[in-house]
């Protein structure tokens, strides 16, 4: 790098902020348990668009948005991804509502893994040797855990695929991370507006009009979906894809965590084992990008 070179931001605080408020989503999802899950992921995409576009105004990136309007391909990419986090939020509602936490959690586990498979074969991004054995221990572990949860894996891979895929995507579109979550959350208003109209003329009514202090917690989804995806926008963008799966670590483990002490989930020896192995593959993968920054930082010799 040039003395004239500004050096590239990191987007690790970012990941750890967006993946440490995915992690206690499930105490948020407690306060709306009673809303189906259909109906909560309509209310939450259209509570995210206004508080995104208060973020645009307060940036004043409205340019940035009409800007990404004009590449029709840019446009269609954040369709595509606009439709993979939508798919991705109502599978995880549902789980949670369904109390199948640790389907979750095992989701997002296995989520790391996607990012370092589409990372290395799409992104061309390499793992060093110690980087390799921590995959590989984190792959274990987490087999293990599937081979017991076969009944409930279709929740934990559409969790993993879905935002994994989104993820990519989102690297690879050229769109600034707030204008870009914007425009998600644009083209999924029309459908998530019908969702909504569809409960409150249903016989059952809508859940918006229950009580105001239900509808107060529903409107807070909008931005507890909002900030999160803004910041794990920007880390995605600034991080190498495998590096940001590893740091997802964080997110399953709240919550594998909130299942023992909060749902009460049971936890088996042979689960136990597994997470032990995840997180020393965590340790491994964060040791070695460790000693690679402090080697980086030493000076080189004067020939």
């Amino acid at each position: 790098m040039s003395e004239n070179e500004a050096p590239r931001p990191s987007g690790l605080p970012q990941a750890l902020g967006a993946y440490v408020v995915w992690g206690f989503m499930p105490l948020y999802l407690l306060l709306v348990k009673q809303v189906p899950a259909f109906e909560f992921v309509g209310w939450r995409i259209v509570w995210t668009l206004p508080v995104c576009l208060l973020i645009v105004a307060f940036r004043g990136q409205f340019p940035a948005i009409r800007e990404a309007l004009k590449d029709v391909r840019a446009v269609l990419v954040l369709g595509a991804s606009a439709l993979l986090i939508a798919i991705n939020w109502l599978v995880y509602v549902w789980a949670i509502q369904q109390g199948e936490v640790y389907a979750a959690s095992l989701g997002y586990y296995i989520n790391p893994l996607v990012n370092i498979l589409l990372g290395t074969l799409i992104l061309k991004e390499t793992l060093s040797r110690a980087q390799w054995v921590a995959v590989a221990l984190a792959a274990v572990g987490i087999a293990i855990l599937a081979a017991g949860a076969l009944s409930t894996l279709w929740i934990s891979l559409t969790l993993a695929f879905s935002f994994a895929t989104y993820g990519l995507l989102r690297k690879q579109v050229p769109v600034g991370a707030l204008p870009g979550l914007t425009i998600e959350s644009a083209i999924l208003l029309i459908p998530a507006l019908g969702v909504a109209a569809w409960y409150w003329a249903s016989p059952q009514g809508s859940s918006f009009d229950n009580s105001i202090a239900l509808s107060l917690s529903i409107m807070l989804g909008g931005l507890l979906t909002a900030v999160p995806l803004l910041m794990f926008a920007i880390a995605a963008r600034r991080m190498d894809y495998s590096v940001l799966g590893f740091v997802q670590f964080l997110a399953p483990s709240i919550v594998f965590i909130l299942g023992l002490t909060v749902f009460g989930e049971e936890l088996h020896p042979a689960e136990l084992f597994c997470f032990g192995c995840i997180w020393l593959a965590a340790a491994i993968f964060v040791w070695d990008l460790l000693v690679k920054r402090r080697a980086a930082r030493k000076p080189v010799p004067a020939a």
